[in-house]
């Protein structure tokens, strides 16, 4: 079967002569000019600082709000010795985030700790049991990490107990902000920063670069701190591929270098986390290499309850557990996939019978049991299926405890506006407008289900109920050579923002598709075109098997083209998004790869 919702192509416009011009300005292969004019990128200056960022596009800590305030505390309780409480999240965001600030701190001479809540007992952010702890434990600054900036009532609690609080987070703040010695958060309307797309690592990495500085007493640093921003910078990549926040302004120079960073000088439990799959291996790293490989398996450990354990690979400077941990993380994440498929495919039959029952504009689905750790990679995957905001919960099986429930939104639709506008059926709820998370009594579920499916429908009207596949260019398998796709590599890092490029082509022939991977949910095929066979691959789109083996007739497909390295050969290999049967209707061809700027 295909996707559940049919998706339009939309294929870039394109005018020749600007192609030409910036290929001209800016020297470059006119196929790389093709696709920055795709991305709004139309200068020579600016196609430079897109194409080489550097460390230095980054702003400095002073310009950061709140920055200052914070090192002045933190640099503080490390002289006088006060214990420091390092409160992280636990996705890989967090994970990443709270170890560069424990490594920071710890590195400064700082008597601290950390600590990251257990997503399947305690839930996100923080706790007045927590903070209760802590103060009970001696700690007398707290340092929130991508967490914390709708907690105005636990820093309530956390002043009551005597505790300082510093709240370096991203997310959506609350009703109000917390009162803490000082807020880092890069969108703040009372306290404007140039660029809000920091991810909580991100925000970590500007608060360490600062003590940095601080400690040094210039902006520059010694050589021993250097060496430390340098592997923060690699760990401040991860986060930030991981949070999905766009590779854009100062993301796009923290990933760029920090994905050198982490083959040049990885701590020890990243490079034994590289050994294992195999990345120590590759000369050059990509985003893709994160969002795939690092970050599934820092992100297993919190979803199924061990985020600790994760934080302890990325502090540890023992090789020798760095290794354990990693192996131990590695096969954590075989778990986390075994237990997804479980819950994806009880939802998805959940999915299946609300739309049967005329449910559209959105889908809220709920069962006792299913593993908290995967409710939300399960929503995103069924947002990008049926193409509509996802509610995905877990109900207490003995319906004592309120349920927890995640959700993934489509452009458009802002999750957590929509969870406001259903407030009073819940207990709590939290995020931002593409991700949020909710706490749900069972008896009030079908009441709250009801509710935001009616939101939805006043909210999604029929445009951004249409899928749209926004795709770069046409182009013929013959133009996809080895030397072509090296030029459109050089757009890299990939992700959010800027996606590795989407291409079309029409009449191909399909030769045996066929499933691969565990569970069978991958899909591997031979696309023909006047002769020319290249490989492809469709991940997660193993159902697609059957369709494909009963065509008899050519057929448009689109994807994403990928240098595939094995066994020291090198090839072409298409990563297919969509196909449809009727050609689609381009403006403009890719231009040819051979041609180039003199």
């Amino acid at each position: 079967m295909q996707d559940a919702v049919q998706r339009k192509w939309r294929i870039a416009p394109h005018d020749q002569q600007q192609i030409e011009a910036l290929q001209r300005a800016a020297k470059l292969p006119a196929i790389v000019a093709q696709l920055l004019l795709t991305r709004g990128i139309n200068q020579a200056d600016l196609a430079e600082a897109f194409l080489h960022p550097k460390l230095t596009d980054m702003r400095d800590p002073e310009n950061f709000p709140g920055l200052e305030q914070a090192v002045h505390h933190i640099a503080e309780a490390v002289a006088k010795k006060r214990l420091i409480m390092i409160h992280g999240d636990y996705d890989a965001d967090g994970i990443t985030g709270t170890a560069i600030l424990y490594r920071c701190v710890k590195l400064l001479g700082g008597d601290v700790r950390y600590y990251i809540p257990n997503r399947l007992a305690d839930g996100y952010g923080l706790k007045d049991h927590t903070l209760e702890k802590f103060a009970q434990e001696g700690v007398a600054l707290v340092i929130t990490v991508d967490c914390g900036i709708a907690n105005f009532e636990q820093a309530e609690t956390a002043k009551q107990l005597g505790l300082e609080l510093i709240v370096t987070d991203h997310h959506t703040p609350g009703k109000r902000l917390p009162d803490a010695v000082s807020i880092l958060h890069p969108g703040l309307p009372s306290m404007p920063y140039p660029f809000s797309g920091l991810c909580g690592a991100g925000v970590a990495f500007k608060l360490a670069w600062g003590l940095c500085q601080h400690k040094s007493k210039s902006k520059r640093v010694t050589p021993q701190l250097k060496t430390f921003l340098l592997q923060a910078v690699g760990l401040a990549a991860i986060g930030t591929v991981a949070d999905v926040v766009p590779l854009l302004d100062e993301n796009r120079s923290l990933v760029h270098h920090g994905l050198g960073s982490l083959l040049q000088q990885p701590v020890p439990g990243l490079s034994a986390l590289m050994d294992i799959t195999g990345l120590a291996d590759k000369k050059r790293l990509g985003g893709e290499d994160i969002g795939f490989m690092i970050a599934p398996r820092l992100n297993a450990a919190g979803r199924l309850g061990q985020a600790p354990l994760a934080v302890e690979l990325l502090t540890t400077d023992d090789p020798a557990r760095a290794r354990s941990l990693a192996d131990y993380l590695h096969e954590l994440n075989k778990s986390r996939d075994s237990i997804e498929r479980s819950v994806y495919l009880a939802a998805n039959k959940q999915a299946q019978a609300q739309l049967d029952a005329g449910s559209h504009s959105a889908l809220v689905l709920a069962a006792p049991g299913w593993h908290k750790g995967v409710i939300g990679i399960v929503a995103g995957r069924l947002a990008e299926k049926y193409h509509c905001p996802v509610l995905v919960a877990s109900l207490d099986e003995m319906g004592i405890q309120p349920g927890v429930g995640s959700g993934r939104s489509i452009p458009g639709f802002n999750l957590a506006e929509a969870l406001e506008a259903c407030d009073a059926f819940l207990l709590g709820h939290g995020g931002h407008a593409a991700a949020a998370g909710f706490q749900c009594t069972t008896e009030n579920m079908d009441p709250f289900r009801i509710a935001f499916c009616e939101y939805a429908d006043t909210q999604c009207d029929g445009d951004m109920r249409q899928a749209d596949l926004k795709i770069d260019a046409e182009v013929p398998l013959s133009g996809l050579t080895l030397q072509a796709v090296e030029q459109i590599e050089r757009l890299e890092p990939f992700g959010q923002g800027n996606r590795r490029p989407l291409l079309c082509s029409s009449q191909i022939e399909i030769r045996e598709p066929r499933t691969i991977g565990n569970g069978n949910k991958h899909l591997a095929l031979q696309l023909v075109q006047n002769g020319l066979r290249l490989r492809g691959v469709a991940f997660g789109r193993g159902y697609w098997a059957e369709e494909l083996q009963q065509l008899t007739e050519p057929i448009a497909v689109a994807f994403r083209p990928v240098i595939n390295t094995f066994r020291g050969q090198r090839n072409v290999e298409l990563h297919l998004e969509d196909w449809q049967r009727a050609a689609p209707q381009a403006d403009t061809p890719l231009v040819a790869s051979s041609e180039t700027s003199d």
